[in-house]
């Protein structure tokens, strides 16, 4: 398979890519960052600049010849304030979203997060308010499309070493999950069609990752 994956130089994009790369499959890695392009290279990706926040649809469909399916990673991230968590976490997954109606490319994984299944809480951090919305609103677009996507939302993201042992439900509690293991149940959900469609929770638990898998499907 060839896969694009957006915001290729975030840290569940690079677990993501080499997982991918090891496994024989081919990787275009979509980054803004010129200076992120040798750690790619390096990871076995091919990086592709390309500025969600700038490129149009038509542009980034050409982008995307070849392309099986395609990997919204990307964010903000710590330190951006609210109108870049919606021109980066909303507005980008819909702009990828459109190129790949555009390059007929069906399969979509998007990275989302808990927490936007409700209304933020009262008091909420207005800027972690702010990501919550574009995230939610981002899914909301994704649910409109003709598209063969998933929406997988983990808990709270940590750099400890992978477990392989995974909840992963439509609803699950409140805890963390490890980036490298997000990174192999997206790996895991891009070879299953039956979760087309639908949206997922994902925290780190007792089940290894292929069975917590077969268990999310029941």
């Amino acid at each position: 398979m060839r896969i694009v994956i957006a915001g290729a130089h975030g840290k569940i994009a690079r677990h993501l890519g080499a997982m991918l790369v090891e496994r024989g499959d081919a990787v275009l890695g979509l980054i803004r960052n010129p200076d992120h392009a040798e750690d790619l290279r390096a990871d076995g990706v091919e990086p592709q600049l390309a500025d969600l926040e700038q490129v149009d649809a038509a542009r980034l469909a050409a982008l995307l010849s070849g392309v099986d399916a395609a990997v919204f990673a990307a964010g903000a991230g710590p330190g951006s304030g609210a109108p870049r968590k919606d021109t980066v976490d909303r507005a980008a997954s819909a702009l990828l979203a459109d190129a790949c109606e555009r390059a007929e490319i069906r399969r979509f994984l998007q990275v989302s997060s808990m927490g936007t299944t409700r209304p933020n809480p009262p008091g909420v951090d207005p800027v972690f308010g702010a990501y919550l919305d574009a995230k939610r609103a981002a899914e909301d677009d994704l649910r409109s499309r003709d598209l063969d996507w998933t929406i997988l939302r983990p808990g709270r993201l940590t750099d400890d070493p992978p477990t392989g042992r995974v909840t992963l439900a439509e609803s699950v509690g409140r805890a963390e999950v490890t980036r490298a293991d997000v990174a192999a149940v997206l790996l895991a959900l891009l070879d299953e069609p039956a979760v087309s469609r639908r949206a997922l929770e994902l925290v780190n638990g007792e089940i290894p990752i292929p069975e917590a898998l077969r268990v999310a499907l029941v």
